[in-house]
């Protein structure tokens, strides 16, 4: 079982800054990897970015890449997104998946259904 619980949501304006958190729990945290999604009203779930797996790089979807920034905290089961120059498409409900170790060949999956653990999810809304 992983428990995941997401947090730093918040309302800010085109241009601004917010870091989410993801804290993990569980007897099975050690066999998961996570990383952040999201999903827009009406659109499905996407991958945002996911923090160094194995000895590769931080993976981001391309409209994360140059503005976010995916990291972890191993000791504190802890990831962390931080999003600067937010634009108003990044609105949407932003969720931490938990997708286990053994899937993992080359990199992280980034097919929402390879996730069989998810957050509650955290609302960014960003204004223009």
């Amino acid at each position: 079982q992983v428990q995941l619980v997401e947090s730093g949501g918040g309302l800010v304006q085109a241009g601004g800054s917010l870091r989410l958190s993801c804290a993990a729990s569980g007897r099975s945290v050690s066999n998961h990897t996570l990383a952040w999604f999201r999903q827009a009203p009406g659109k499905k779930r996407e991958f945002v970015a996911a923090p160094t797996w194995s000895r590769g790089e931080a993976s981001y979807a391309d409209s994360a890449k140059g503005r976010f920034t995916v990291s972890k905290d191993n000791a504190e089961n802890t990831m962390y997104l931080q999003m600067n120059n937010l634009k108003p498409e990044d609105t949407a409900v932003y969720y931490c998946g938990a997708v286990p170790n053994h899937i993992l060949i080359v990199a992280i999956p980034r097919a929402p259904r390879e996730y069989d653990y998810w957050g509650q999810g955290t609302q960014v809304t960003v204004s223009s």
